[in-house]
């Protein structure tokens, strides 16, 4: 009973958080989902097409169910980062329709197994695991990329936020640029002060 609850509970969030994925590319051209916007080329666009490649993997051939499309291998060093950003041939409705396919197979998958069900994870340094591995890994990992993406949408428009219904309300850029400054100034203060960095 317990571990049906566990598995609902785990599966819900993980649904919950996918759509937040892609309601952060809601209402943006497809320069803004594409373009980076860290040092590393991070960008709204790339964290979904790694979401539906990374679940793909995790819900399909860890259990031996594999996802019905091709996929590079995860050894293949030469694809190493490529699921991090989409090309010009690649279209929004495509990375986006891939990710909705991998849900309803990930959904399969977890709705076929229990939550000690075994499966092997050979990238991993203790590759028997279960269910309940793999879904707290997921969680995480999709929570992670979810932050990921609340900031790069911050940085374009402002936006923050888990849905619409949640989203902080916009506020001019004068009220942002005074928040900016408060707080620019208790990190400055801090610095300043006598024996910064000595614990007492």
């Amino acid at each position: 009973m317990i571990d049906d609850v566990a598995k609902e509970y785990l599966h819900s969030d993980l649904r919950e958080l996918r759509e937040v994925m892609l309601w952060k590319l809601e209402g943006l051209g497809e320069y803004e989902i594409r373009r980076p916007l860290t040092q590393t080329g991070t960008n709204l666009l790339g964290l979904v097409k790694h979401l539906a490649l990374s679940e793909s993997r995790y819900f399909g051939e860890v259990f031996d169910r594999p996802f019905a499309e091709p996929l590079p291998r995860w050894d293949d060093l030469g694809q190493r980062g490529a699921d991090m950003w989409a090309t010009e041939l690649e279209t929004r409705e495509e990375i986006i329709g891939r990710y909705r396919r991998v849900w309803a197979h990930s959904d399969a998958t977890i709705a076929a197994l229990d939550i000690d069900s075994p499966g092997h994870v050979p990238w991993w340094p203790r590759p028997q695991v279960m269910l309940f591995n793999v879904l707290v890994h997921l969680l995480a990992e999709t929570s992670r990329h979810a932050g990921h993406a609340d900031i790069l949408r911050e940085q374009l428009d402002g936006s923050t936020g888990t849905a619409a219904d949640y989203a902080t309300r916009q506020r001019d850029a004068a009220f942002w640029e005074v928040r900016r400054i408060q707080i620019e100034q208790a990190a400055a203060a801090v610095v300043a002060k006598p024996h910064h960095g000595l614990q007492p």
